[in-house]
């Protein structure tokens, strides 16, 4: 039987909304203007800034160590062109958002933070973040998606820093040519594929939708249309639209070829993987070091193969800065926040702390990681409004109905009346 209507009215959750939209600082009347000529002191960017020039500005930057070793040696290159100390504090960016709330209006907080977008819209509700206002050629070298990942209600309230998303993952040995459709892959999982010795042509979580999204979207399927200003809609569904169905019945017949058992996680799938039984897998750079250990040289990575000869758009998940609304130096911050992610100090970044920069001008040699990087650039931000939190759990067990043989338009049908009903129950009493 298929789960109908799961009443979750969520009063907590009702309530936390409810309140951060009522706190938080008032927003600027205008956004934080780039760096104009004005022929006052050049600012790092190369720019020229008509703030006041402060003497520190500081960061919280996420605590792990090689983050914090790549950002010591960029900021002191800030330093030494434009004479403002920077002071690096060591701060796990889960735990920013609360803390901001509370150190910013004691005047104890950071002029940057550093944030996965998928929490735009809890930063956006308390009004944590300032709007930033930045030129055409300020955001020249970024993807789009990254720049899209931090913006917000028609707003930009962020400088993206790191991209992460996903490939095509092969085993050299037995896949000697690199699938580049998905006629090539569907081939490669028929001639290799022995489900009774556990041996698979093509392996992927088909039943998480982070990894599914690409084959949903792949003829026009959407999660959230978007408004007349390009902003997402949670009020418009579109996982139950023939796109998303035409997706989804491809992947169901991928259980019902048997090329994937039902059931299978990314614990299998990479214990299989490692030990040379499948052709090729769907992950990401997570996944390197111990694929390559395994593998050696008959490792390789590719982009996504195309489909109807179109690239596909896997989810990305893009980290990145934010000027602190609190700041008294916000156009100092912006300049900063834009030098640090520039090409030149991007590569450092990824060069020390192996994360892959949300630009396309930066070249990455590496033969695993640069097919990622490329995929990246048709990589779409997982939308970052609250609603999207009441997506995965009902498109979770949509797909675990899928994989059992379940009529694929009405499970879904019936999982997108479980996230509006979800959906409406957050905005319950406003």
């Amino acid at each position: 039987m298929l789960r109908k209507n799961k009443w979750l009215m969520m009063i907590a959750v009702v309530a936390m909304i409810a309140l951060l939209a009522a706190c938080g600082p008032d927003r600027d009347e205008e956004p934080t203007p780039a760096p104009e000529d004005s022929g006052e002191e050049t600012t790092g960017d190369g720019e020229e800034a008509t703030a006041d020039k402060p003497e520190l500005l500081k960061m919280w930057v996420n605590d792990e160590e090689s983050q914090l070793d790549a950002y010591e040696e960029i900021t002191t290159r800030y330093e030494e062109e434009t004479g403002i100390a920077v002071e690096i504090i060591p701060f796990s960016m889960l735990e920013q958002i609360d803390a901001l709330s509370l150190d910013g209006p004691s005047g104890t907080g950071p002029d940057l933070f550093f944030q996965p977008h998928d929490r735009l819209g809890e930063v956006y509700l308390q009004g944590l973040a300032a709007e930033l206002e930045l030129t055409a050629e300020q955001l020249d070298g970024y993807t789009e998606g990254a720049i899209d990942a931090f913006s917000y209600e028609g707003g930009q309230y962020g400088i993206p820093a790191v991209t992460e998303t996903y490939g095509l993952f092969y085993n050299k040995a037995l896949v000697q040519d690199v699938p580049e459709t998905m006629d090539d892959l569907m081939v490669i999982a028929e001639q290799l594929t022995n489900a009774s010795n556990d041996e698979y042509g093509f392996l992927m979580e088909a039943g998480n939708f982070y990894f599914n999204y690409p084959f949903l979207t792949a003829t026009g399927g959407y999660v959230f249309g978007e408004d007349a200003d390009g902003a997402l809609n949670a009020d418009d569904v579109g996982l139950a639209t023939d796109p998303v169905i035409e997706g989804a019945e491809m992947i169901q017949s991928w259980y019902e070829n048997q090329y994937i058992p039902q059931g299978i996680n990314m614990d299998i799938i990479n214990g299989l993987f490692q030990d040379g039984k499948v052709g090729a897998v769907v992950t990401g750079p997570w996944a390197i070091p111990d694929y390559s250990g395994a593998l050696g040289d008959d490792l390789g990575v590719a982009p996504l193969p195309t489909m109807e000869g179109q690239a596909l758009h896997s989810f990305s998940g893009v980290k990145g800065w934010l000027v602190s609304e609190y700041s008294e130096h916000k156009e100092w911050a912006t300049d900063l926040a834009l030098f640090i992610t520039n090409a030149e100090n991007s590569f450092t970044y990824y060069d020390t702390a192996g994360e892959l920069p949300a630009r396309t001008d930066v070249e990455i040699d590496d033969e695993f990681r640069a097919p990622i990087l490329e995929q990246a650039e048709h990589a779409i931000p997982m939308p970052n409004i609250p609603e999207m939190s009441q997506v995965w759990d009902p498109m979770a067990d949509a797909f675990e109905f899928i994989s059992q043989g379940e009529d694929v338009r009405e499970v879904l049908e019936e999982a997108v009346e479980d996230i509006e009903l979800q959906i409406s129950s957050m905005g319950a009493g406003e």
